[in-house]
């Protein structure tokens, strides 16, 4: 019996919408779950996915990148790259595996929720498959930190990350939860896998493939680049949406989703991408700059794709352009100044060579950024540790949940009058995206509110430490104890 070719049965069998007969559309299909926003089901059934994937094919698929994985895993377990690494390299794993590994357990539940809601059908198949990819980098980038943890106690922050009130997990926490855990199917589609995934997911996993390849990390380079051929499937599931809501007057619904979901996921990556590519990463494996990358993967791709589908380039997009100047600079102080509240050890970068790539690749950054770490410097110097270290608790954004920071110059605040509470706000567009929909927000409380409410107790550091989850040998530190300071070091002083 002859075998029909897939195309010629792939769309019959992926149609699965039926017309329920014991229950209306509405019970099956609930409109706060499925996001169809009134729009009939026969235009959803409109829906047509780029990467059509059966399931026999995607299950070798992937059985064959699980095997290529832990393949390398076990091959170079003996390759000592733990005790050769840089210090810094290992902190970039530090904080990926700590922000992301189980977050694609959330992404697995919102994947889920387009499964069984989607009004699409399409969707849904896909989403099917998403869900799956979810499960599959959550267990993965489980396990591969695993092996280290008995070295290194910050490893463990790989599980425990999300289980804390550490203030990265909370702003990590918050902006997941904003667009994956509390949205309709509609909206998942759009701000995880188109908003989310489609830029940034990718340039994180491309970028660090990269330098980790450039590091002799081969068994990292291979597992990002194993999820990121994931990614690339399944975020795709948010584009097909956007013609059908075009087409049925939902633009302005759209483009409102997508703007918020982008402009929330850059001040994420602000801090956990742009720091790990310009400063932790070894000088000498560096592939490009976080800005070169963000032009190339956001302003490029990100902004063609949403102006060949018909949307507009977000509102804030010339403010987005200015940030990558500064934003993650920022970030990056201020990540090292308050080193002991995170899980990772913060590599300052700041030898007279880095400065100098600093410079090239952002021309002003010695004038901008330069004056603030030759003072930290003297500080070590003159072995005044302690003056290297806060006396305060920084600004943080009530939307963001990050430190208010940019370049000196331009540090600002964007304060907001709502219900008879003050919020404060690092940006106009954070300050937007809650006037979006302040009931969602407003309830919020950031890690400085909560220890102006009381509830970090004694309200010291200590206690801070204690209410974030850092115990001793988790604590963070600089990457290189502080090697780096010996170049500042003047030759006078030094033969002294």
């Amino acid at each position: 019996m002859g075998m029909l070719e897939r195309l010629d049965w792939y769309d019959l069998a992926r149609s699965t919408s039926w017309t329920p007969s014991y229950v209306a559309e509405a019970e099956l299909f609930p409109p706060e779950l499925s996001g169809d926003m009134g729009i009939p089901m026969s235009e959803w059934e409109k829906y047509d996915e780029p990467y059509k994937v059966t399931y026999p094919e995607y299950v070798k698929t992937q059985r064959e990148k699980d095997a290529g994985a832990y393949s390398v895993k076990a091959a170079l377990e003996r390759s000592q790259m733990f005790e050769r690494a840089d210090p810094g390299w290992l902190s970039v794993l530090k904080a990926h595996y700590g922000a992301i590994a189980r977050a694609e357990y959330a992404a697995a539940s919102a994947e889920s929720r387009m499964a069984r809601f989607a009004k699409a059908p399409g969707q849904r198949n896909m989403a099917t498959l998403g869900m799956l990819d979810e499960i599959r980098h959550g267990q993965i980038q489980l396990f591969f930190p695993h092996e280290y943890c008995p070295k290194d106690r910050q490893f463990d922050w790989a599980f425990k990350a999300y289980s804390t009130n550490e203030w990265a997990a909370i702003a990590a926490r918050h902006m997941f939860d904003d667009i994956m855990n509390t949205r309709s199917a509609v909206g998942v589609g759009l701000m995880l896998t188109f908003a989310f995934e489609t830029g940034f997911t990718n340039m994180q996993f491309l970028g660090l493939a990269a330098d980790a390849a450039e590091a002799g990390d081969w068994t990292f380079s291979n597992l990002i680049s194993s999820l990121q051929t994931d990614e690339s499937r399944h975020a795709q599931i948010g584009g097909p949406l956007i013609p059908i809501l075009l087409a049925n007057g939902k633009k302005e619904e759209a483009q409102r989703m997508i703007d918020i979901a982008f402009w929330r996921s850059w001040k994420l990556f602000s801090v956990l991408t742009g720091p790990m590519m310009d400063y932790y990463t070894p000088l000498e494996h560096r592939k490009q700059s976080f800005k070169e990358f963000m032009l190339e993967w956001i302003v490029g791709q990100f902004e063609r794709s949403i102006l060949d589908l018909g949307l507009d380039r977000p509102w804030y997009w010339d403010l987005f352009l200015e940030e990558l100047d500064d934003q993650h600079h920022g970030m990056h102080l201020g990540v090292w100044f308050w080193r002991s509240t995170v899980w990772w050890n913060p590599a300052a970068g700041m030898t007279p060579s880095e400065r100098a790539w600093l410079e090239e690749k952002y021309p002003g950054w010695n004038d901008r950024w330069g004056e603030q770490w030759d003072v930290i410097a003297e500080n070590l110097l003159n072995h005044e540790r302690e003056k290297t270290y806060p006396e305060t608790l920084p600004v943080v954004c009530n939307m963001c949940n990050l430190p208010i920071n940019s370049a000196p110059d331009k540090v600002t605040d964007h304060p907001l009058q709502h219900n008879g509470r003050w919020y404060h706000f690092c940006s106009k567009g954070c300050k937007w995206c809650f006037e979006q929909e302040p009931s969602r927000y407003q309830g919020h409380l950031s890690i400085v509110d909560r220890f102006l409410a009381g509830e970090i107790q004694p309200p010291n550091l200590a206690g801070a430490l204690a209410y974030m989850g850092l115990a001793p040998g988790e604590i963070g530190d600089d990457a290189h104890s502080y090697a780096w300071v010996e170049a500042y070091r003047a030759p006078e002083r030094s033969r002294a």
